[in-house]
């Protein structure tokens, strides 16, 4: 076969839906080759940006049919767009593509973010001609993956995406009063105070709880019907962090084929723009921290859909960049075999508000302490700054930041170790369980987890939120009793990290992390509707009998 392929474009071709709506492809193809392996990308963003066009032709001139499809009711498609519908539609594309002559049958799918959601919701339909897939940072439950982690509303993401990309094309969100917009109250309302109104902000609002309607958005409990092998590909800074790794597990445990087994696995020190600049945020983690994306999915497609014996799948499943050293590291499982799991404790004499105070992080049991104290008020909430946002970084930005400031605050309570004696790394999965009260029938949880060093430049790592009424499950939200005291399992992320001799580990506890979540106005009132903002006193637990701590991952060197 030919080194070098001619491209044939065929523009706006249209593809009937099984409901009859027709949705359009651009069709790029190796000009003589005959019957070819299709890369299908199916985007609500434009088929027709230069990045994907780029990437098309490049794919033809090797060899490959590239298909690009405006998602329905987006660009040169017909019909309403509704996010994450993407199941039936995928599906009915690839049968499509394995009748076409230029097809010989074998299809991988590629893209990140909504591009990757698709390739997960077609998955389960199990098109036979759907050979293999390449998502990148997104997740597969849309209720705890993406809307509502912790139980808490992911605001800033969804409200500026969501005003991207409620019509038929991109929408600028660059003149909008975010400042403002982001505390109109009722959340109901949001859309409309920004501007504009999106159905499916008002269905999300409506569904605080995992309900049946969320269960339509749930992949996770699709994974035994997929029998595809997937290259999953994610940053430690992206907001679906913890997901990449429970799709990879996911799928290995419970897909359909022996070729699910072979999935593989790749996280850098990226934010939701993965590879794109050694930079993320404040920190620069070196040259080598970027990778070629683009080649390790040419390696995958060329195994799966041309039959290559490139090795790739002989490979260690999995590829982690452990920041603090900056280095590249293959590993087989998560979380790894080899970890130990070490439990510290939070400590203070009573005074652990801002870094300056007395609060304390250590493997010592707690004894006889007394409790910590702050309030709360949503009218003054904790600014986000960085962390595992998207995608608007010029509105709230994302990846590692000095939190001195934010730590400042008498709303923050900070619990920090003493200087290391010796590296530690910390790789894998993140838990705080907090003892704690307040004096309202509801309120948020949050934790972060931060790296301190010699100079007091404190990096974050990865943070959670869990919404009170949320402590016991999501199906069944149940309001606290004023002063009484639960004990709270908040979900703080994923990092791989090694903390270096002489620097500190410190977990903040705060009650809000705005606008990355909706503010909890501690009323106990439906969230969507409630507009009466209250303060509130909350206290933090650590003792014998309610020992507060963090769960780490350590791996031993």
């Amino acid at each position: 076969m030919p080194d070098h392929y001619d491209v044939e474009m065929q523009l706006n071709v249209r593809q009937p839906m099984r409901d009859g709506v027709e949705l359009s492809s651009d069709i790029y193809l190796p000009r003589g080759a005959g019957a070819v392996p299709t890369v299908l990308m199916r985007t609500p963003y434009s088929n027709n940006g230069d990045p994907l066009i780029e990437k098309a032709r490049s794919l033809a001139n090797v060899g490959y049919a590239c298909v690009l499809q405006d998602c329905r009711g987006r660009w040169d498609s017909d019909g309403e767009f509704y996010p994450f519908r993407e199941g039936e539609d995928g599906f009915d594309t690839q049968e499509w593509i394995g009748k076409q002559p230029w097809s010989n049958g074998k299809i991988g799918m590629a893209g990140g973010s909504y591009l990757g959601a698709v390739q997960w919701r077609s998955a389960p339909h199990r098109s036979p001609s759907l050979t293999c897939i390449v998502p990148r940072v997104i997740c597969t439950d849309y209720y705890s993956g993406l809307v509502y982690p912790g139980g808490a509303l992911q605001l800033s993401v969804l409200m500026t995406w969501g005003m991207r990309t409620n019509a038929r094309t991109g929408q600028s969100i660059a003149f909008q009063e975010w400042g403002e917009a982001f505390r109109a109250l009722p959340l109901s309302g949001m859309d409309e105070a920004a501007g504009r109104e999106l159905n499916f902000w008002k269905d999300w609002i409506a569904h605080p709880a995992y309900d049946s309607y969320w269960e339509l958005f749930n992949d996770e409990e699709n994974f035994g019907e997929m029998a595809v092998p997937a290259f999953s590909m994610g940053g430690w800074y992206d907001l679906y962090a913890p997901q990449t790794f429970s799709n990879f597990n996911g799928l290995l445990a419970q897909g359909k084929s022996p070729e699910t087994r072979q999935s593989k696995l790749i996280v850098g020190p990226w934010p939701h723009g993965l590879s794109q600049s050694s930079r993320t945020g404040e920190v620069d983690f070196g040259a080598h921290s970027m990778v070629d994306l683009e080649a390790m999915e040419m390696r995958w497609f060329d195994y799966w859909l041309k039959g290559i014996d490139n090795g790739i799948v002989d490979e260690p499943p999995i590829r982690l960049f452990i920041m603090g050293v900056n280095r590249w590291r293959d590993e087989n499982e998560w979380p790894l075999a080899r970890t130990d799991w070490q439990t510290w404790y939070l400590h203070s004499g009573g005074e652990a508000n801002t870094l300056i105070g007395d609060g304390r992080l250590s493997t010592e049991s707690p004894g006889d302490e007394p409790l910590d104290r702050f309030d709360y008020d949503p009218l003054y909430p904790v600014p986000t700054k960085g962390g595992n946002t998207c995608c608007s970084p010029e509105i709230v930005p994302w990846g590692p930041y000095d939190q001195r400031d934010v730590e400042m605050r008498s709303d923050v309570l900070c619990y920090t170790s003493e200087p290391l004696d010796r590296d530690l790394e910390v790789t894998g999965p993140i838990r705080v369980i907090l003892h704690a009260s307040t004096d309202g029938q509801d309120t948020d949880w949050t934790a972060k987890l931060v790296d301190v060093g010699p100079s007091g430049y404190a990096m974050n790592l990865c943070d959670g939120i869990l919404r009170a009424r949320c402590r016991e499950g999501f199906s069944e939200p149940s309001l606290v009793e004023p002063g009484e005291v639960y004990e709270y399992e908040i979900d703080v992320g994923v990092t791989g990290n090694v903390f270096r001799k002489g620097h500190r580990i410190r977990l903040e506890i705060s009650s809000s992390n705005f606008p990355r979540f909706d503010r909890n106005l501690n009323t106990g009132k439906e969230a969507g509707s409630d507009t009466e903002p209250r303060r509130a006193s909350q206290m933090v637990h650590h003792s014998t009998a309610r020992p507060s701590h963090i769960v780490l991952p350590v791996i031993p060197a």
